[in-house]
């Protein structure tokens, strides 16, 4: 079966996922034709040991990748639950020989037309769900998550962000008729063109990838430029090359069992101390970048991608803004287990807590800051009272300068301000060797605005004492203008001062939870309902995932020809 044959089978083969999953983007109802937990995964005890066989049966080796342009072999990663190395080594590749091979393996899939190219997508998507029992490992060993966020986050909810990048993709491809008869009177002459429209790829996308969330982001981007034509390189971040191997050797294969050239996929992996993410920025064959990283990095490569175009998310100042409640504990827990939620290394995670300095109205009686940092505190000692319920919501610090950076936090905080609740490491009931720490919360006033108005980025937070709650809101729209934000969450009783924090934040670019309380974590994105990231503030220029994530990908080529 020719190539352009397998991919239209395989468009026919995933039809029915490609609408419902239209279907949940235009509704943004809940949806994902993924199971939610790993216990429900196909024949799950099974899988689940084999994918664990699996990785293990990766530590100490070469990792083989059959790319061109191999010049050498990198890796150093660390896992962040043993504290020993993985000892995987990876093809380094040589720059211009991916280009070379990425564009020549471009006419053909171009070629094979918009249905062809989302069939196989969606058979990518379809392989790493099938691969998901080894990825979990990956990610948990690289990231620190924990195996069950391994599983969900890293698995399928970043699979049903790729596909809702397809399905954007498709919609906007779908848009533009191939053909059309034009016809119109010139004086006495009847004047009829037949016109061609073709859909043009920019060319060759980089997507990086960051080290705590390397497939959330990846996916959606590395789908949305493939299906729109484009060949992708992937460029790992140092410390989590893993998940992305893997990610990239399955698409290959699935690239080429469908008949088309694997170097529509290939990994540039580098090192720390010989980094290669400017080289590939300023690259003059790169027409696409998608970065998720630091702001500092992030803010680079917006200024420097030009005539590039560049998709970013960096980071953010999460803001909390507390004016009243009907119940206390249900939100300082809400509060609390976000808080502690993979130590906070999510870009969704709340920091700053606002509170009006004479307090909050809580069921008709006043709340002093005092009180609410006691049950504040309380509720951090409840998510951290059972090692094992501690160790499913914390995972592990991702990287040693996180602890670093609580430590100079501490120092700072107490020398500002007051410490509510001090970090300190936990022992992991199943990793001995973890590196892990409980959350850190600092209590400041606006004096003290230079330590809590950038991310610090990790397991701290910090409650921010106000002269009332419009300051807070004030203050904090301020913090997303000026720093990025990408959550908020605001309670309050007063439909009033909700109805202004959803247009002022909504203005900042942010977008916000009022009154969430419960089992659900506070900063859960939903795929095919939330949009991630708004692109207007310094938070990111890109939203996961609407139209404008994928419009710009391709272009439209017209050609015209009389018609006697």
């Amino acid at each position: 079966m020719s190539a352009p044959a397998t991919a239209t089978r395989l468009f026919d083969q995933h039809r029915d996922l490609l609408e419902r999953a239209a279907r949940a983007c235009a509704t943004r109802e809940y949806f994902s034709p993924f199971p939610e937990t790993p216990d429900r995964y196909p024949d799950a005890a099974a899988a689940l040991e084999r994918g664990e066989a699996t990785f293990r049966s990766l530590l100490g080796r070469r990792f083989e990748l059959d790319q061109p342009g191999e010049i050498g072999r990198l890796g150093g990663e660390i896992s962040p639950y043993t504290g020993q190395p993985l000892g995987i080594d990876y093809p380094q590749a040589d720059a211009d020989a991916l280009y070379r091979a990425a564009h020549a393996a471009m006419p053909a899939w171009v070629d094979a037309g918009p249905d062809a190219r989302v069939g196989v997508c969606l058979e990518i998507v379809q392989a790493l769900f099938a691969e998901l029992p080894v990825l979990l490992h990956a990610v948990m060993h690289t990231a620190g998550q924990s195996y069950a966020m391994s599983y969900a986050g890293s698995g399928t909810n970043a699979l049903d962000r790729g596909i809702e990048a397809v399905v954007y993709a498709h919609q906007a491809m779908s848009a533009v008729t191939p053909a059309a008869l034009w016809e119109r009177r010139f004086g006495s002459a009847t004047i009829r063109l037949q016109k061609r429209y073709r859909l043009v790829p920019r060319g060759v996308a980089v997507c990086f990838t960051c080290a705590t969330f390397p497939t959330w982001n990846a996916y959606p981007a590395m789908l949305a430029s493939l299906a729109t034509g484009n060949a992708v390189i992937v460029k790992p971040h140092p410390t989590g090359i893993l998940p992305m191997a893997l990610s990239v050797r399955v698409a290959r294969r699935v690239l080429a069992s469908a008949g088309f050239d694997p170097n529509l996929v290939t990994m540039a992996v580098d090192s720390a101390e010989q980094p290669i993410g400017k080289l590939l920025v300023k690259h003059p064959q790169t027409a696409i970048i998608d970065f998720t990283g630091s702001a500092r990095f992030g803010a680079w490569v917006e200024q420097n991608a030009y005539p590039a175009l560049c998709y970013t998310e960096t980071s953010g100042v999460n803001t909390v803004m507390l004016d009243s409640a009907h119940e206390l504990e249900p939100v300082v827990r809400s509060l609390a287990t976000t808080m502690h939620l993979f130590s906070a290394q999510m870009c969704t995670s709340p920091q700053n807590i606002y509170v009006p300095r004479r307090g909050i109205d809580v069921g008709g009686k006043r709340i002093s800051v005092d009180e609410l940092c006691d049950a504040l505190a309380a509720a951090y000692r409840g998510v951290t009272a059972d090692p094992r319920r501690a160790a499913s919501i914390l995972a592990a610090i991702q990287s040693p300068s996180t602890l670093e950076l609580i430590d100079s936090m501490r120092a700072a905080g107490a020398r500002h301000g007051t410490v509510v609740v001090d970090s300190a490491p936990y022992a992991h009931p199943e990793h001995p060797g973890a590196r892990t720490a409980t959350p850190l919360l600092l209590r400041l006033t606006p004096a003290a605005r230079d330590l809590y108005r950038e991310e610090r980025f990790g397991p701290i937070g910090f409650v921010i004492e106000t002269d009332d709650a419009d300051a807070a809101l004030q203050a904090a729209t301020s913090d997303v203008s000026a720093a990025g934000g990408i959550t908020a969450f605001a309670y309050s009783t007063r439909d009033e001062f909700l109805a202004a924090a959803e247009s002022a934040y909504a203005a900042a670019g942010a977008q916000l939870t009022c009154n969430l309380t419960g089992p659900m974590p506070l900063n859960f994105a939903a795929s095919y309902s939330d949009y991630h990231v708004t692109g207007l503030n310094p938070a990111g220029n890109a939203t996961l995932t609407d139209a404008s994530f994928v419009t710009a990908r391709f272009r439209v080529a017209q050609s015209r020809r009389p018609v006697a």
